[in-house]
């Protein structure tokens, strides 16, 4: 009997992995198209809004092809980096290629600064001098630029994760700051071509270029937590704690780590004290069905121990 009951608890557990991997299967392939048609539509604009700006002269179309440009390389690091997340952990790689994600949306971070900062330097030679800008041509074109942004958009809100991965979300990000890019570039247009005030056209390229800035501070900061092995910003260690000191035959919780591998998957270590009497087994299967339940945390490994065990002071 006794052994019958190990086997359907085994079972449950193998089932329970698989939903999770299947869940975590689906949003990839979504993401993995959503980024797809968005990389396709942004590669064509930049190259569009790139020539359009040569032609037309405007510093405002020229960053915010480059602002489509570092969208384009964001989204080919993305679509690389769950190329990789897809392939499976190896006896090197135990964890597999997840973290390529959060590299990359680091790398991401990194590139959006250096365009940013050329794009201010440009700026500052213009602001001085302002050269002429043909603005109807670049009104087309930067409305063409804003329609094609909106379309990308919809393409990653309506296949994959945004809210949830951070390379989703950095590439999204940036779709979106490309679209206020181009409102931008369209206003900046308008001006000049109704008042000729040809000084709008540094000044708006200095609003995309902040906008890059601030976009891509938001990616570093996040990739960085997660690289530092940070807890996910999303779960309060205090209150996993608490609901763990909660079970019934727990006396302290100790050496509690959570950490995030990469978006979506959270990974949990711990000791459970337990009182003389419990049944470890029972007080386990508790910890595991809360942590699941309450913080959606499906890697955890739990040490579980009586008041009796000695172990070192631990350094962290």
């Amino acid at each position: 009997m006794g052994h019958h009951h190990h086997h359907t608890h085994h079972h449950d557990h193998d089932h329970m992995h698989a939903g999770h991997f299947h869940d975590h299967h689906t949003a990839r392939s979504g993401n993995k198209k959503g980024l797809l048609i968005a990389l396709l539509i942004t590669a064509s604009i930049a190259v569009l809004e790139f020539f359009g700006g040569l032609f037309t002269g405007s510093l405002a179309l020229l960053s915010d092809s480059g602002h489509m440009l570092s969208d384009a390389s964001s989204l080919v690091l993305s679509l690389v980096a769950i190329w990789f997340a897809a392939r499976p952990a190896s006896k090197r790689n135990t964890y597999g290629y997840h973290r390529m994600e959060i590299l990359a949306a680091l790398l991401n971070g990194v590139t959006l600064f250096v365009i940013a900062g050329f794009i201010i330097w440009e700026a500052y030679g213009r602001l001085l001098d302002p050269p002429t800008v043909s603005s109807n041509t670049m009104i087309v074109i930067a409305v063409i630029g804003l329609l094609a942004n909106l379309a990308s958009a919809a393409a990653l809100m309506k296949k994959g994760d945004v809210k949830g991965n951070v390379n989703l979300k950095s590439a999204y990000l940036h779709v979106l700051g490309d679209a206020l890019g181009s409102v931008g570039a369209i206003l900046a247009g308008i001006f000049m071509s109704l008042f000729g005030w040809y000084i709008f056209d540094p000044i708006i390229s200095v609003v995309v270029a902040l906008l890059i800035l601030r976009g891509a501070w938001g990616v570093m900061a996040q990739s960085v937590h997660i690289l530092m092995e940070g807890s996910p910003a999303t779960i309060d260690q205090s209150q996993v704690k608490q609901c763990l000191e909660g079970i019934p035959g727990v006396v302290e919780v100790h050496d509690l780590h959570i950490w995030t591998i990469t978006s979506g998957m959270d990974a949990l270590s711990c000791h459970l004290m337990i009182e003389d009497g419990s049944q470890s087994q029972i007080v386990l299967q508790e910890a595991i069905s809360a942590l699941e339940k309450t913080f959606h945390i499906g890697h955890s490994t739990i040490q579980v121990e009586t008041p009796h065990i000695q172990h070192r002071e631990l350094m962290v």
